[in-house]
């Protein structure tokens, strides 16, 4: 069985958002940061070299796979936001369309740009993201 690669690393959130571009990217992403720290209460973590996470919640699954996740978390890629935890319960998948302009991935939301989507919904999302039990049942992948 595979190791898990994206865990929780000691590397520094701002270091890191320092170093991201273009300008306006970094300065979602330094955006975001303060969002996400105010909706969880809690500080940013960085998981693996690109993802910054709020909390953490551990996954086992029928197949033995089982390893750990942010509750919430994103990353701000070159030519888009990626967002995570946030279309991953009923609740949140009713509220997404609300969201503004965006696009779905298997397990995150992307957005272009913070002005593209609507920041009382974002935290919403994050609310219930966030409230995940810290250890999900075992389920089948």
């Amino acid at each position: 069985m595979a190791n898990q690669k994206t865990l929780p690393t000691t590397a520094s959130v701002a270091d890191f958002l320092a170093a991201v571009t273009p300008n306006k990217r970094r300065m979602d992403g330094e955006e975001l940061v303060e969002i996400f720290r105010q909706t969880t209460g809690v500080e940013p973590v960085m998981w693996g070299p690109s993802m910054i996470g709020f909390g953490q919640y551990s996954y086992s699954y029928d197949s033995k796979r089982s390893g750990i996740w942010p509750k919430v978390a994103f990353s701000p890629r070159r030519d888009r936001i990626s967002l995570y935890g946030l279309k991953d319960n009923t609740q949140q998948v009713e509220l997404l369309p609300r969201l503004g302009s965006f696009t779905e991935g298997v397990g995150c939301v992307y957005v272009k740009k913070l002005e593209d989507i609507d920041h009382t919904v974002l935290r919403e999302l994050i609310i219930l993201g966030f409230s995940r039990p810290d250890r999900l049942p075992e389920s089948t992948d």
